[in-house]
């Protein structure tokens, strides 16, 4: 799975804090080949955070993606369940619960 953050919201001033990230969308994708294609899923969300603390501050200009991802995580978005979310569309992409077959007097 392959996690990303698309976009970062922030609060110019924040006490005596600066460019305090207060959201973050985020996207989980995944990505599978069976059968000689490949089929893929995504999750698609936002996350806020709670007001800074400044002894755990990150300045903006040294924030990483992997800090931020860190965050979205510890907010309460779950990232088992989310994987498992994508996974599941893989699959069933690759074996549909249901199908459309050509018409019998159609042939």
């Amino acid at each position: 799975m392959n996690w990303k953050i698309e976009q970062i919201w922030v609060k110019p001033v924040d006490g005596n804090l600066t460019n305090v990230v207060v959201t973050a969308a985020w996207r989980c994708n995944g990505e599978q080949t069976a059968d000689g294609k490949t089929y893929g899923g995504t999750c698609y969300g936002t996350a806020s955070f709670s007001p800074a603390d400044p002894a755990d501050f990150i300045d903006l200009s040294n924030l990483t993606e992997s800090d931020v991802l860190n965050w979205v995580w510890n907010s309460g978005i779950d990232k088992v369940a989310t994987e498992a979310s994508v996974q599941q569309q893989i699959d069933d992409q690759i074996t549909p619960a249901i199908v459309v077959p050509p018409l019998p007097w159609a042939v």
